[in-house]
């Protein structure tokens, strides 16, 4: 008898604690995001007349001339697969070491094509974030010194002055979070559907 009613407190305490924290609780939290943060909660997607472009928190790669550039990404294929068993392309970190002859090399490449596309830069440093992976593989901006090392050869290839093009990085620069922590950050994948007329520069 006394076995059967600590199987019974138990079975009890399970349900009321799956309900509570499983339902309720869940519910809850979903709710009050959908009211309070309905775009963050939803992967703060950029949707223009019913067109999703992708998250602003998700780096794109862009590699024509005609758009601002983000960071290296390392994308990979074969790892996953989806639910009809196709590859899925996916970024990750490139866990190469920074001492390695590979890195080196891989570095040595990435400031090779920067140089090429950029002619009018000549000798000037490139800034570090256009030749080097972020920790996540997909980092969604670059720093204001590299969107700023790219508006010259953006001028030659979109037909748009410098000032116009400054403006748009501008209207796409992030403050410090919270005023202190991190730095001023320049979302691309915003430039780019400003700079393609698909969001208005605010």
């Amino acid at each position: 008898m006394k076995k059967a009613k600590t199987w019974g407190s138990a079975a009890l305490f399970f349900v009321v604690t799956t309900v509570l924290c499983g339902v309720i609780y869940t519910a809850v939290c979903t709710g009050l995001a959908q009211l309070i943060f309905p775009h963050q909660a939803n992967g703060s997607i950029i949707e223009v007349d019913g067109t999703a472009y992708g998250s602003e928190l998700v780096g794109q790669r862009f590699t024509d001339d005609t758009h601002l550039w983000g960071r290296a990404m390392n994308p990979s294929v074969g790892t996953f697969t989806d639910d009809e068993g196709d590859d899925v392309l996916w970024y990750g970190a490139s866990n190469k070491s920074p001492a390695s002859d590979e890195f080196a090399e891989t570095v040595q490449e990435r400031i090779d094509a920067i140089k090429a596309a950029h002619p009018e830069k000549g000798d000037e440093p490139i800034p570090s974030d256009l030749v080097t992976n972020s920790g996540s593989g997909f980092d969604p901006h670059i720093s204001p010194a590299a969107a700023e090392y790219q508006v010259e050869r953006l001028v030659r290839t979109t037909g748009k002055s410098a000032e116009e093009i400054r403006a748009i990085i501008d209207a796409c620069t992030e403050p410090l979070q919270f005023g202190v922590l991190g730095d001023e950050r320049v979302n691309v994948l915003k430039v780019n559907l400003m700079l393609d007329g698909i969001l208005p520069v605010e």
